[in-house]
């Protein structure tokens, strides 16, 4: 995958489509991951004694990683990313503006 924790990416189709927000979370064999804001779903959950109270959440679902892009700050644009090797290290970079990202 060409996204990581920590990067900020642009939800680019489904119902949050246009929204921003950081990676929190990668779940790399089922090619998806978890942003900070986006996918928000209503759970239930059941009492389970007095310690834990039941009552409804809202929380972040993981979202397919090809419908989200990294999106550069610098420039406010997403884009793509893609690989370089430079000084015998792999490095990801942006095909936009073609600076490393890492």
């Amino acid at each position: 995958m060409k996204i990581k924790t920590g990067d900020t990416v642009m939800v680019i189709a489904g119902k949050d489509r246009g929204k921003t927000g950081k990676v929190k979370k990668c779940l790399p064999r089922e090619e998806r991951v978890i942003v900070d804001g986006v996918n928000i779903v209503t759970k239930h959950i059941k009492p389970r004694g007095p310690q834990q109270p039941g009552g409804i959440t809202k929380t972040e679902a993981p979202i397919h990683v090809s419908n989200v892009m990294y999106y550069d700050t610098k420039a406010g644009k997403p884009t793509r990313v893609g690989y370089k090797i430079e000084n015998g290290k792999k490095v990801r970079i942006a095909k936009r503006g073609g600076a490393a990202l890492d």
